[in-house]
């Protein structure tokens, strides 16, 4: 768990990572640099799940790569099978990263949405579902590693 009093808001208790897969953890079908470390870290504090319609077909060798079985979202209706996934993990425990447009419902049902503007850039609604914009996936992943900047991003 992650837990960070943010002056406010309340306290932060987070006990679920979900990621988006195309786009914001994978770029151009390469998992981004970092990635993989830095969710072995946080792997020890938080359940990590991954989100994905599979789109290239390789979620397998990324799936074993990283110890994490994706939950697969089936084609249509990806918007809001992101969002039930979200509503599954209890939405108040939920940290979701994204940057797609089939992402901005699920990242307004958890309790942090970080929204990634990366290469493959950044779906306005979505942006405005987010609590925080980050430049990178390990940005949005380093806020999460060192909990109390999240303090200096969400502090009203």
């Amino acid at each position: 768990m992650i837990a960070v009093d943010i002056p406010g808001r309340g306290r932060l208790q987070l006990e679920h990572l979900v990621l988006d897969v195309n786009g914001t953890i994978v770029v151009g079908g390469e998992l981004v640099a970092g990635v993989d470390e830095r969710l072995a870290l946080l792997r020890q504090r938080l359940t990590v799940h991954l989100a994905t319609a599979d789109t290239r077909g390789r979620q397998a060798e990324l799936d074993s790569r990283l110890g994490l079985e994706a939950v697969r979202i089936a084609a249509g209706h990806e918007r809001e099978q992101k969002a039930a996934l979200v509503r599954e993990l209890r939405g108040a425990t939920v940290c979701y990263v994204g940057n797609g447009a089939n992402d901005a419902a699920a990242m307004g049902e958890a309790v942090l949405g970080i929204a990634v503007l990366g290469e493959e850039g950044l779906a306005l609604e979505t942006l405005q579902a987010a609590d925080a914009l980050v430049p990178s996936i390990t940005a949005a992943l380093d806020l999460l590693l060192h909990p109390l900047r999240l303090v200096a991003t969400l502090r009203k």
